[in-house]
C-alpha cells in the first residue's frame, strides 16, 4: 500500500485541514476534520486487508482463520480509528458487514439491508448504551452461534431463502432452507401477505459430535466446531447434501414486511411461534436495569454448558418495536440493539469425570472429562489437569461447574470452579498404575507421580512407541496407536528394533487381520523401509530421551555430528552448548549411561543407518545469525514447522520459551502467554506481515 500527502494546509479560520491524500494512487480525501497521521492511515488499511480476508474466509469458506477474540480486537479497532477519523468509516469496519458472495451461488439483493449487531463487551460500554435509551424495558435473548439467514414468505408460502452476504445481497440458498425441519414451508395462523423472517441455522453440540464420527469412521472431513458444520452444510450446491445434515434453526427478527401486528419484540417471539418457527423463547428475559441486564448476564454465562447448541453472548434488544423504528440504524447496525459477547477463550461447562492417563514416562496425567463447550473457536471436551497438587489447589471434583481456557498454543485447561457440586466425594489421586497396576511414587522434590513399572507398563511402551513413530522421529505412516497396541498385545512387538522386522515375521498374520490385507501391509512395509535411513537430529528425538525435544535435538546434532559424540558426551560439556541447561544435560548422560537403554539402542542400530550431520550447520552469515527467535500462535500461511524450519535456515535459534536473552518473537493468531512476556519484557514482536518481509528482502521462499 502507498500513502501519499499531496498538500496539507489550514484555512486559519475554522482549524479545518484540506489535505489530498493519495491510497494506492486513488484519491482518498478532502478537507477532513482532523487529518490522520500517515501511520494511522496505513494502520486501517492493514486492519481492513485483515478483516476482508477473515470475513472471506469466514462467510464464504466457512472456514475461520482466526478466533473470535482476535478478530474482534482487530475490528474494535478499526472502529475506533474510524470514529476519530470519520471519513474512514465509508469503506471501513464501521459501514462493514458480512462479505462479498460467493460467485457459486445466484445472489439476490435484501429488500432490507442485513445488518449486523454492534458488540459490546462488558459492563461498561453495556451501560453507556443502556443509559441513552429512551425506555428500560429490554428484552434479552440468546446469541446463537451459528449462520445467518432470511426467508422471504409470500402469502404465508416459503419462496426464497438467502444468506447474510454483503448485508446489501445474499446467496440463494432457498432450496437448502427447505430442507431445514425447523423453517416452515407454508406458515399458519394470521401471518402477514408478505414478510421476511430473519434467524440463525445451527448445529446442536450433540448433532455435531455425530456428524464428526460418522466423518471420520468414514474418513471423510471433519469439522472444527458446530458454526462451520453448520455454515458447510447449510452452503452446499447439492441440498441432497444440506438435507442428511441435521440442521436446526432459530427465528428472531425480520426484515420486509407488508403490515405489523405486533408492538413489542417479545409478542414477535409469539407469532413466530403461532406461525411454526422456534425460538429461543425458553432461554429469554426481560430487563429494566443494568442490575437485572448483568444478572441475566452472570446466569447465562453459568448455564452455558447445559444449553444444548453453542452461543457467544446475549442480544440485548429495545422490547418496544415502534422505540426501535425511530431509532433506526447506524451504517452497518441498529441503534436498539447490542450484542453483549461472552469472553472468547473461557466457557463454563460441568466436569463429568477426572480420568488419568499414562505417558510414555510413566507421568500419570489427570485429564478433566468435560460437557463439551465451544471456547475460542474449538469445541473442547478435555482438558489437563496436570497433576495431583494442581487438583488440590483447584479444589475440584466430578460434578462441578468448572472455569475452562483455551489461550494462545496452550491447550485447555481448568483455571477454577464456578459452582460446587455439594457433597462431592474429593477426589482421590490413584496409588497404582491406572493401566498395569504398578507401584506409583513420587520422587522428592517433584510434582509428578510415575509408574515404576518402567519395563513392564503397556502404556508407557505404547507411549515410547508412539513417540518413536512419529512425523518428527521415524515418521512411519500405517502404525498409529491402534495397530501398535493390537501388535504389542499379540507379542509382534516389544521394543523399537521390533518394527524393522515385523514385516519379515508376521507380514502374513498380519494380511489375515481385520482392516488390513496385501495391499496395507506392503504400504506398510514401504514406509518401515523408507525410515531406515533417518538424520541424526530426527533420531534423537525418536529414542525419547527425558527434557530432549525437536529443538534440542537439532541442538545436539549440530553441536557433535554424529551419535556417538553425542552417547559419549560429558556433561561439562553438554552445559556449555547454548541451549542446554543443568537439568537436560543430567538427563542426556543418565539415558545413554544406563544398561538397558544401551541395548536397546546398539540392537536398533543393527537395523537402521544414522546419518551424520554437519556440525553447525546453521548459517553463521545468514540474515538472522545468532538471533534467538521464539513462535506463538498460529501463522496463517505457515505450519509452526515450516515457520521454524526457514528460520533456522537464515541462522537463528528457534527457542521454546521467552526469556530476556530472546530477541524476537514471531506472533501468529491466538498468541497468548507467550506475547504477554514478551511485551512485558520489551522484546521485538512480529507479525506474519513482519516475518514475511525479511523473506520477501532476502529473496526466501
Amino acid at each position: 500500500m502507498i500513502l501519499l500527502v499531496i498538500s496539507h494546509l489550514n484555512t486559519g479560520t475554522d482549524n479545518t485541514h484540506i489535505s489530498i491524500v493519495l491510497r494506492n494512487g486513488i484519491f482518498y480525501n478532502q478537507c477532513m476534520s482532523k487529518t490522520p497521521d500517515l501511520l494511522i492511515l496505513a494502520e486501517h488499511a492493514d486492519l481492513m486487508k485483515k478483516l476482508n480476508t477473515w470475513d472471506k474466509a469466514y462467510h464464504q469458506n466457512d472456514a475461520p482463520i482466526v478466533d473470535d477474540a482476535t478478530y474482534d480486537a482487530a475490528r474494535r479497532r478499526a472502529i475506533e480509528i474510524e470514529s476519530e477519523y470519520p471519513e474512514l468509516a465509508k469503506d471501513g469496519a464501521s459501514s462493514h458487514v458480512g462479505a462479498a458472495v460467493s460467485d457459486k451461488f445466484k445472489s439476490y439483493p435484501h429488500s432490507v439491508p442485513m445488518l449486523s449487531i454492534s458488540d459490546v463487551f462488558n459492563q461498561g460500554e453495556v451501560a453507556d448504551w443502556f443509559n441513552k435509551l429512551s425506555t428500560k424495558d429490554i428484552f434479552i435473548e440468546l446469541k446463537v452461534d451459528g449462520v445467518s439467514y432470511a426467508a422471504r414468505y409470500e402469502n404465508g408460502r416459503l419462496v426464497r431463502g438467502l444468506t447474510r452476504g454483503s448485508g446489501v445481497a445474499g446467496e440463494d440458498i432457498t432450496a437448502n432452507l427447505r430442507t431445514i425441519a425447523d423453517i416452515p414451508q407454508q406458515l399458519q395462523g394470521d401471518y402477514p401477505e408478505i414478510i421476511e423472517v430473519r434467524g440463525e441455522v445451527y448445529m446442536s453440540r450433540a448433532d455435531f459430535l455425530a456428524l464428526n464420527e460418522a466423518a471420520a469412521a468414514s474418513g471423510d472431513k471433519v469439522f472444527a466446531n458446530p458454526r462451520n458444520a453448520a455454515a458447510g452444510s447449510l452452503r452446499q450446491l447439492n441440498p441432497a447434501v444440506t438435507a442428511a445434515r441435521r440442521l436446526s434453526a432459530f427465528a428472531y427478527t425480520y426484515g420486509e414486511l407488508s403490515g405489523r401486528t405486533w408492538a413489542t419484540q417479545s409478542e414477535y417471539f409469539d407469532k413466530l411461534e403461532s406461525w411454526g418457527f422456534k425460538t429461543t423463547r425458553a432461554w429469554a428475559h426481560h430487563a429494566h436495569s443494568m442490575d437485572e441486564i448483568q444478572r441475566v448476564y452472570n446466569d447465562v454465562m453459568m448455564q452455558r454448558a447445559d444449553i444444548p447448541f453453542d452461543i457467544d453472548g446475549l442480544v440485548l434488544k429495545v422490547n418496544d418495536v415502534a422505540t426501535q423504528e425511530r431509532m433506526g440504524a447506524r451504517a452497518n447496525s441498529p441503534r436498539w440493539e447490542v450484542a453483549y459477547k461472552f469472553p472468547a477463550a473461557r466457557g463454563i461447562t460441568t466436569l463429568r469425570d477426572i480420568t488419568v492417563q499414562v505417558g510414555r514416562t510413566g507421568v500419570l496425567t489427570p485429564v478433566a472429562e468435560l460437557e463439551p463447550i465451544n471456547i475460542g473457536g474449538v469445541l473442547v471436551s478435555r482438558a489437563t489437569l496436570h497433576n495431583a497438587d494442581e487438583i488440590a489447589r483447584l479444589g475440584v471434583n466430578p460434578g462441578d461447574k468448572v472455569i475452562v481456557q483455551r489461550a494462545g498454543d496452550v491447550i485447555p485447561q481448568i483455571v477454577g470452579v464456578a459452582e460446587d457440586l455439594p457433597n462431592a466425594a474429593p477426589f482421590v489421586f490413584p496409588d497404582k498404575c491406572p493401566v498395569c497396576g504398578g507401584n506409583v511414587v513420587q520422587e522428592s522434590g517433584q510434582v509428578a507421580r510415575r509408574c515404576v513399572n518402567t519395563l513392564g507398563c503397556p502404556a508407557q511402551r505404547i507411549g515410547e512407541l508412539e513417540h518413536f513413530v512419529s512425523r518428527k522421529g521415524f515418521d512411519i505412516e500405517g502404525l498409529g496407536t491402534k495397530q501398535l497396541e493390537l501388535f504389542i498385545s499379540r507379542g509382534w512387538i516389544s521394543n523399537a528394533s521390533d518394527i524393522f522386522t515385523l514385516i519379515a515375521r508376521h507380514g502374513d498374520e498380519i494380511k489375515r487381520l481385520d482392516g488390513f490385507g496385501e495391499k496395507s501391509v506392503s504400504n506398510l512395509n514401504a514406509s518401515i523401509e523408507r525410515a531406515r535411513n533417518i538424520e541424526l537430529h530426527r533420531f534423537l528425538f525418536a529414542i525419547g530421551i527425558p527434557e530432549v525435544g525437536e529443538v534440542t535435538a537439532k541442538i545436539l546434532a549440530r553441536a557433535f555430528g554424529n551419535l556417538d559424540s553425542v552417547r559419549n558426551a560429558p556433561a561439562w560439556k553438554l552445559k556449555q552448548i547454548d541451549g542446554i541447561g543443568e537439568v537436560m544435560a543430567d538427563e542426556i548422560v543418565s539415558f545413554f549411561t544406563d544398561t538397558h537403554n544401551n541395548a536397546v539402542l546398539d540392537e536398533l542400530l543393527q537395523q537402521v543407518h544414522v546419518a551424520d550431520a554437519a556440525v553447525a550447520q546453521s548459517p553463521q552469515d545468514g540474515p538472522l545469525a545468532g538471533k534467538k527467535i521464539v513462535l506463538t500462535g498460529t501463522l496463517a500461511d505457515y505450519t509452526r514447522d515450516a515457520a521454524r524450519e526457514i528460520l533456522e535456515r537464515m541462522g537463528a535459534k528457534v527457542q521454546g520459551s521467552v526469556s530476556a536473552k530472546t530477541d524476537i518473537v514471531l506472533a501468529g493468531a491466538d498468541a497468548g502467554s507467550k506475547l504477554d512476556k514478551a511485551q512485558q519484557l520489551g522484546i521485538t514482536i512480529w507479525s506474519q506481515a513482519d516475518f514475511e518481509k525479511v523473506l520477501q528482502e532476502n529473496e526466501i521462499k
